[in-house]
């Protein structure tokens, strides 16, 4: 097993479903950012708005980041679900 692998994934229900929780949790994100920077964008048309422009930029990118966090932490979580299964599988055929 390694991280990154799509078998991963579809292992059995549990691993679809963490997949999946991850997945809504990434387009979220993606989401937020992308309004963050929307409105912000729209705000530095108004010299008195810059500083709310600046803090949700800010956000935007905090959010951008978080973007492959997520990835990881789902990828080092199926990791995990599946080494567990293994450990399983070993202590049936002990």
């Amino acid at each position: 097993m390694k991280l990154f692998n799509h078998a991963n994934r579809q292992r059995n229900a549990d691993t679809r479903r963490v997949y999946a929780l991850f997945e809504i949790a990434h387009t979220l994100v993606d989401f937020g950012a992308a309004v963050c920077f929307t409105i912000g964008s729209v705000l530095f048309f108004w010299p008195k708005y810059e500083t709310p422009a600046v803090w949700l930029f800010t956000v935007g990118s905090v959010l951008f980041m978080a973007k492959p966090t997520l990835r990881l932490s789902r990828e080092i979580k199926l990791y995990r679900m599946g080494k567990l299964d293994t450990l399983a599988e070993r202590a049936e055929n002990d």
